[in-house]
């Protein structure tokens, strides 16, 4: 004999339905993703913000330092906390007439808002038309002149060679002999003879106009991180500075 009636579905799930505990766990699982990733992009946003930046090469002013595509990291505690030195390669804005205008590469739809977004919150490296990068090679104060009988840089009295220079480079092709102002920095490019830096930009040729200001200045580059075969630090060559007397380490 059989009964009528059907039989309870085992664990309180009902025919055709959803467990509502599956719904519950994706529900849960969704939300928690969601929460690390805007952590995430919050922490990434505060990196870049006061700690650390990503850009990206454009030209080939400091080969063989650094090449065109490469992408380095760049401190923002210097200047700060930590002092600007010469030798220190730093990333700065456009002091004004150092660089031509660029049209800014536009992109449009989703994968350009979503770049945009990257770059903002310093997950993709800035490739911004207005920063340049050079070597600092004179701090506030400091007598810079070229070129000695040798045909290098002196800096208070004190001629230095320039390992860092691309191979086959003069330190310089035109003849200054400069005081760096209070609060600016006299730059240079390791590529000396593909680099339009501070020498070119000083009419006056007293260094009021060449020196960039210290407030302009994003941070030191410290290290190449892409392409990873060429991901190394990146070197202030201290000892070549360091017979180098006066000036003053700058903030």
């Amino acid at each position: 004999m059989t009964t009528s009636g059907a039989e309870p579905v085992a664990g309180g799930q009902e025919a055709g339905g959803t467990s509502t505990p599956a719904l519950a766990v994706f529900g849960a699982a969704v939300r928690e993703i969601g929460i690390v990733v805007v952590m995430a992009l919050g922490l990434s946003f505060v990196v870049k913000t006061w700690l650390l930046q990503a850009f990206f090469i454009p030209s080939g002013s400091m080969e063989d330092t650094l090449l065109v595509g490469d992408r380095v990291i760049v401190s923002k505690l210097t200047p700060g906390p930590v002092d600007l030195k010469r030798g220190d390669v730093v990333v700065f804005r456009d002091p004004g007439g150092w660089l031509d205008a660029v049209p800014p590469v536009t992109r449009s739809g989703v994968s350009g808002t979503i770049h945009d977004g990257l770059v903002f919150v310093g997950l993709l490296p800035a490739e911004s038309e207005d920063h340049l990068i050079k070597r600092v090679i004179g701090l506030p104060g400091d007598h810079v002149e070229c070129c000695t009988t040798e045909g290098g840089l002196m800096i208070n009295g004190v001629a230095i060679e320039e390992p860092y220079l691309k191979p086959g480079d003069d330190p310089s092709s035109l003849d200054f002999d400069i005081t760096v102002p209070a609060g600016h920095l006299w730059v240079m490019g390791d590529h000396r003879s593909d680099s339009e830096d501070s020498r070119f930009h000083d009419p006056s040729e007293t260094g009021r106009d060449g020196a960039v200001p210290i407030d302009v200045v994003t941070g030191r580059a410290v290290a190449t991180v892409w392409p990873l075969a060429r991901a190394d630090w990146l070197s202030a060559y201290a000892t070549t500075f360091a017979q180098v007397p006066g000036g003053r380490a700058a903030r």
